[in-house]
């Protein structure tokens, strides 16, 4: 398989990279390093059948010579992280629904399946737990940004599956759940690097609201063996799917508590309220549990890396090298 990741050098994108080429296959990145780093893919370089491009995707006639070379287009790239959202709304949208639109238009020209990353996001402020792909999805108002990207990429969605129905374009779209591990940065919000920098440094472990918040975490090897395995089903053509772990549904103030014993740390545990972490009138999701019962069905999975074991990894990241920190 000859595979174009958009966003790979990014978090999951780069662990993707790392997947498909211990599975013998080509892979071409492009990436234009604004949420995603080069240090990433640094280990990469020189390797058989690993090809990298520092560009946007909205360069339309370099994404288009990449997607001619491939046969599968990972769709990464996109805004990520809560505070992103809340900081930048417009870019969060352009991002999103603009560079779709320019992959899903590239690939339909040489007829490149497509699997485009959607998130858990989009059930937004729905409360059937736990949640299925045939499920409503429950949006907030407009006034609030926060919910921009959940409307982005539902968009995103809407587009891609439009392509299968009118111009039997052949794609899948995935659903991440809260995907952690090495490599994830904290810049944006995401919760698990935050919190094992602040207990290394011996900073208060802040909690956004009153922690009761769930959530449920998902090693990154699942989640991008996961996308591997969809790209090559057949079956898989035209659906959306869940991807993430449904074992271990933690509060957030129980999350810092673990990672405060994972990591030695006597740092305390300090809640701030919503608005003066990100804005006035903020809204969460107070659970977010995936149902995976249609991923087993067609893939036989079951998560493999438990969150404790996630959360050692990702401490061994961050002290492996102090600059991390």
């Amino acid at each position: 398989m000859k595979a174009l990741i958009t966003g790979g050098a990014g978090f999951v994108g780069s662990h993707l990279t790392e997947r498909l080429l211990e599975s013998g296959h080509e892979v071409h990145v492009i990436d234009d390093l604004s949420t995603g780093s080069i240090e990433n893919i640094e280990p990469f370089k020189g390797r058989a059948g690993f090809h990298y491009t520092i560009e946007t995707i909205m360069n339309a006639p370099v994404l288009a010579e990449l997607v001619d070379r491939v046969d599968v287009v990972f769709h990464l790239a996109a805004a990520v992280g809560v505070r992103l959202i809340v900081e930048s709304p417009v870019n969060t949208i352009e991002t999103n629904v603009h560079g779709t639109e320019k992959v899903l238009a590239l690939a339909n020209k040489k007829r490149k399946k497509v699997v485009l990353t959607s998130t858990s996001e989009v059930y937004g402020k729905a409360d059937t737990v736990p949640f299925r792909e045939d499920g409503d999805l429950v949006m907030g108002p407009t006034s609030k940004g926060r919910w921009s990207y959940a409307c982005s990429k539902a968009i995103d969605e809407f587009l891609a599956l439009a392509y299968h129905k009118e111009k039997r374009l052949p794609v899948v779209v995935v659903r991440l759940f809260n995907t952690v591990g090495p490599r994830q940065t904290g810049r944006y919000g995401m919760v698990i690097p935050n919190f094992v920098k602040q207990a290394l440094l011996g900073h208060p472990l802040t909690v956004f609201g009153d922690g009761t918040q769930t959530r449920c975490f998902t090693d990154v090897r699942d989640v991008v063996g996961q996308l591997a395995t969809l790209a090559e089903a057949p079956a898989a053509v035209g659906e959306v799917f869940n991807v993430g772990n449904d074992r271990e549904e933690v509060s957030i103030l129980e999350l810092a508590e673990r990672v405060k014993a994972r990591t030695g740390s006597k740092s305390e545990i300090v809640l701030v309220p919503y608005e003066k972490a990100y804005e006035e009138g903020f809204e969460d999701m107070q659970r977010r549990v995936p149902d995976l019962s249609k991923l087993r069905a067609l893939t036989g999975y079951e998560p493999q890396v438990s969150l404790d074991e996630c959360l050692d990894r990702i401490v061994a990241y961050f002290t492996s090298d102090a600059t991390r920190l």
